[in-house]
């Protein structure tokens, strides 16, 4: 397995944009995760069939997401989180590449590992292993250890990331993923990414799918994928 379980934006004003993606696409109720006050920020989580977007605003100063919000000069891509099913595999590629580790979370059996965007650049790039796999424990109590009986359509199935040097951060994605890349392509489950020339190096666009036309929200395009 490896896919996009979860896209996360970031914004000054939460609830706008959450207000603009819930009026776009089908999500369920938001969710408030308390636990990411330590990272000094609020946000809402919300299900796009079993696949999540999340929207993230600084409510601290000197903040990661504060910083970030400050290099794009308004609203964009933050983060992806990838499922996999081999938490223990990663870690070793994960050390064995010697890319920094700046949070890393285990309870009941679900693991979530960040990485530092200096050493896999365009994004935060999470890995994440449920002990079932249909759960996500970051969606709140409807999804964890199960997942609802009744889900909603669509899903995140990829992303377009700009880059400088898109072959080069391409390869390096693939390493941490475990995965292999063609002419700037990655295959996931359902879905791809995609590594584009830029002017910077970040988040362009998550793949939706069967959307029927393309958004901008939040500093990033939803598009048909």
């Amino acid at each position: 397995m490896l896919r996009i379980r979860q896209a996360v934006l970031v914004a000054r004003d939460r609830d706008a944009v959450v207000g603009a993606l819930r009026a776009a696409l089908p999500l369920g109720d938001p969710f408030h995760d308390t636990e990411v006050a330590q990272f000094g920020v609020n946000n809402a989580v919300m299900a796009l069939g079993d696949s999540f977007v999340e929207v993230i605003s600084p409510v601290e100063e000197g903040t990661a997401a504060g910083r970030h919000l400050d290099r794009l000069g308004g609203d964009g891509g933050y983060m992806l989180m990838f499922q996999l099913d081999d938490i223990a595999a990663a870690r070793a590629r994960i050390q064995a590449l010697g890319v920094r580790v700046i949070y890393d979370f285990e309870l009941e059996g679900d693991s979530d590992i960040h990485l530092h965007p200096a050493d896999v650049p365009g994004a935060i790039v999470a890995v994440d292993q449920m002990k079932h796999p249909e759960s996500w424990r970051w969606a709140g109590p409807a999804w964890e250890a199960t997942a609802p009986v009744e889900i909603g359509p669509g899903r995140v199935t990829g992303a377009t990331l700009t880059a400088r040097e898109p072959a080069v951060m391409a390869r390096r994605w693939a390493d941490v993923l475990g995965s292999t890349t063609d002419g700037g392509r990655i295959a996931l489950d359902g879905g791809e990414l995609l590594f584009v020339a830029g002017e910077r190096d970040g988040i362009d666009a998550f793949h939706v799918e069967a959307l029927e036309d393309d958004l901008v929200i939040g500093g990033v395009r939803f598009v048909r994928g």
